[in-house]
């Protein structure tokens, strides 16, 4: 129909056919077998505050195109927001730097939750974590479901904040990712979702509060 009513072509569809099948293209391709995975763990989800701690990077770039990155850091507990580090290069030191200025006014956490980054396998962040006796908690590569608290947080700076704005400037982003991490702890409802991926069924957000109000459950 397309052959001929739009390219104007006069064959019709027998002569269509057996061209379609003298190219062998009537041949039906075995699908691929499916792999069998097994079912994730659920995450465990953090009876208190400073229980537990997920960190990972987010990548995007200014309006002349240079490159910027973007620290976060959440409490699993009341998906507390704790940081949006935003600069050009977030090497482990400045990780470090931005763990100990969130433990000033936040407590220490008993486990970061990490990928395998660079920044994180690095024997800077490891001695700190030796150091303060928090234990590092690394995901098997390749399987970001889990760290799925950390990543469906990801997915709302990127939605709706991130992937929202054009920065001119690194301290305009800085100051967005501030004003926007306020918004998100104090006035943002964290709506019941399953968590990131579609992968840890059974676990939820916090009730449609924010995360400041969960935090206020558990004074």
């Amino acid at each position: 129909m397309y052959l001929r009513n739009v390219q104007g072509y006069g064959w019709n569809h027998k002569r269509v056919y057996r061209i379609y099948c003298e190219l062998e293209l009537n041949l039906r391709i075995k699908p691929k077998k499916r792999l069998k995975r097994d079912k994730p763990e659920p995450l465990a989800v953090p009876d208190r505050p400073n229980e537990t701690w997920s960190m990972d990077f987010m990548a995007d770039q200014l309006a002349d195109g240079r490159s910027i990155r973007t620290l976060n850091v959440l409490d699993d507990f009341n998906r507390e927001g704790l940081c949006i580090e935003v600069d050009f290069s977030l090497p482990a030191e400045r990780v470090v730097r931005s763990l100990n200025q969130i433990i000033e006014w936040r407590g220490q956490p008993q486990a970061i939750r990490v990928d395998n980054g660079p920044e994180y396998v690095s024997g800077k962040l490891m001695e700190w974590a030796e150091k303060h006796n928090v234990r590092l908690e690394y995901i098997q590569p390749g399987k970001p479901q889990q760290n799925a608290y950390i990543e469906r947080y990801n997915r709302t700076v990127r939605g709706e904040w991130l992937g929202q704005y054009i920065f001119e400037t690194i301290e305009e982003a800085q100051d967005q990712a501030t004003e926007w991490l306020w918004t998100y702890n104090n006035e943002r409802p964290n709506i019941p979702l399953t968590v990131c991926l579609q992968t840890v069924a059974g676990q939820r957000g916090i009730g449609g509060i924010t995360p400041a109000m969960k935090l206020k459950t558990a004074a």
